[in-house]
């Protein structure tokens, strides 16, 4: 990690304009291209590597991740985030993290919150930087690293106003644990069910996404089902499927 980089934003200009020119020239309708990560948050320490959300509708992920393997990029599938694709870069773009991402999903929700939240706070950001700075030094590995700083994106997340639930669910993705299905810590049971599609990328689209937790007697369970060809969402956040527990 190091010291914030006024060269940042620049190269993150250099990648915007190559992504835009590339998805206009494959009639790829874009709705946003973000500066995400640490990096794009002016004077906070970050590894100098640049993230990048390519934003589309569900419809339009296909064409923008061929897009980006005619610029040489590799698929990589959703690494365990629905809704956000990622790709290896090339060499000519290396310390770089490009994603394809849904619009309006929790994934983007959550890039953005952190983002902005540390933009606006001056606070916040400077108390992030030294959880980073001193996980960074002890961790490790990459998990060690997310888990020590994660008490910490809670509290970001919390201040951009994401749901408890909403939040419970970028908890369980964010700390990996590889011998157990995965967990909130405030235990309850993350569910994903992912439907396996052929097309030329060869990606795996999460369908659905539910949070399973108690409430009472009962399980709740809660989620929306994405239907990405269509860019539409079946379903909504409800605990109308609750099933009495025992």
């Amino acid at each position: 990690m190091v010291d914030y980089d006024p060269v940042w934003p620049l190269r993150f200009e250099r990648l915007r304009r190559e992504y835009t020119a590339a998805m206009a020239a494959a009639r790829v309708p874009v709705a946003a291209i973000e500066h995400v990560g640490s990096t794009a948050v002016p004077g906070l320490a970050a590894k100098p590597v640049i993230d990048c959300d390519i934003v589309v509708a569900g419809q339009h992920v296909t064409a923008a991740s061929q897009a980006l393997t005619g610029l040489g990029f590799t698929p990589e599938g959703d690494l365990g985030i629905p809704l956000r694709w990622a790709f290896k870069e090339p060499e000519r773009l290396a310390a770089t993290n490009t994603y394809v991402v849904v619009q309006g999903s929790l994934s983007l929700r959550n890039h953005l919150a952190v983002r902005d939240v540390l933009r606006a706070d001056p606070g916040l950001r400077e108390q992030y930087a030294a959880v980073k700075r001193r996980v960074g030094a002890v961790a490790a590995d990459i998990d060690e690293y997310v888990r020590g700083k994660n008490a910490m994106v809670q509290r970001i997340l919390a201040a951009a106003g994401l749901t408890e639930a909403e939040r419970a669910a970028i908890d369980a993705r964010q700390i990996p644990v590889h011998d157990e299905v995965p967990r909130s810590k405030s235990g309850a049971l993350h569910l994903r069910v992912q439907v396996i599609t052929r097309h030329p990328c060869r990606e795996r689209y999460p369908a659905s996404e539910f949070l399973l937790a108690p409430k009472g007697s009962y399980m709740t369970l809660t989620g929306r089902t994405h239907m990405p060809h269509t860019g539409r969402y079946l379903g909504g956040e409800t605990d109308r499927g609750s099933r009495r527990r025992g």
